[in-house]
């Protein structure tokens, strides 16, 4: 499959031959699978605190003599606690036990549980191929959201990693077409939930993934576009490709990462 090369002011200025990773099988269930995996690194274990219901000094003997015990008062055996005496007959509280008032639970969440899934290396290879080709696939770039240029897909001359400032790069994918997609990202804000009360009122929709041969300061530069990620070709994974496991994001693909990618054979 060719691809047609642009320049920053989207004049054509060659073709290219894309590689074997563009022509994976289409595989959306092994793509959400790695996603989850990725997704699982990340989640924050949690615990209740081992002191949790377990403050109160709740005791009571069973034995036949002891003072303060429960022998032949014709009570149960869940662990009390005194609120108030006269001589030796006690009113007692259930406490300290599940099901008593301020007890402890009977099976806390534990901080020890391991929440991070596996998945087999050749899957998980399979699933980053199979998300590069739907990069490519007009049908699922659009039943995504993504507002695509008339000419897409294709691919960016190298002089665009060369690019140091945002108002360099924002001119020039204005210039590709993407208007539409950038006032898509800068527009739809969907108002977050307890998030809003922690100085994140709104969360924005992902936008275009710009995938470089390199890191640099076009990177940086990009970056600072609503909505617009930047990622090395070495260090792509199914979530970027597809994030929430949904494939076809918009991306863009720079001629020296194409050519690295061919050259080194990755993910393959």
């Amino acid at each position: 499959m060719k691809v047609a090369v642009l320049n920053e002011l989207n004049n054509k200025v060659g073709e290219l031959e894309l590689p074997n990773q563009f022509e994976e099988e289409q595989r959306q269930d092994i793509i959400r699978r790695a996603v989850l995996v990725i997704q699982s690194h990340k989640r924050q274990p949690y615990s209740a605190s081992s002191e949790s219901g377990k403050r109160s000094s709740a005791k009571l003997s069973k034995r036949r003599r002891d003072y303060r015990g429960s022998y032949g008062f014709g009570i149960s055996r869940v662990p009390r606690k005194i609120v108030s005496r006269r001589g030796t007959r006690m009113n007692w509280v259930g406490a300290f036990a599940p099901g008593t008032v301020g007890g402890r639970r009977a099976h806390p969440p534990k901080a020890e549980k391991i929440w991070s899934q596996k998945i087999n290396k050749k899957e998980r290879l399979k699933a980053i191929r199979s998300a590069i080709t739907f990069t490519m696939q007009i049908d699922s770039v659009a039943q995504r959201g993504h507002k695509i240029p008339d000419n897409y897909p294709f691919i960016l001359d190298g002089k665009f990693e060369e690019m140091t400032r945002t108002k360099a790069i924002l001119q020039s994918l204005v210039s590709l077409g993407l208007q539409r997609e950038l006032q898509r990202i800068s527009s739809k804000k969907i108002r977050a939930g307890k998030g809003k009360s922690r100085g994140r009122k709104y969360k924005s929709s992902r936008g275009i993934l710009i995938v470089v041969s390199k890191n640099s300061k076009f990177s940086k530069a990009a970056a600072n576009i609503p909505g617009i990620d930047v990622a090395d070709v070495k260090n792509l994974n199914a979530e970027l490709l597809a994030p929430g496991g949904k494939p076809g994001r918009l991306t863009l693909w720079t001629s020296p990462a194409i050519d690295i990618l061919k050259k080194e054979n990755l993910f393959m």
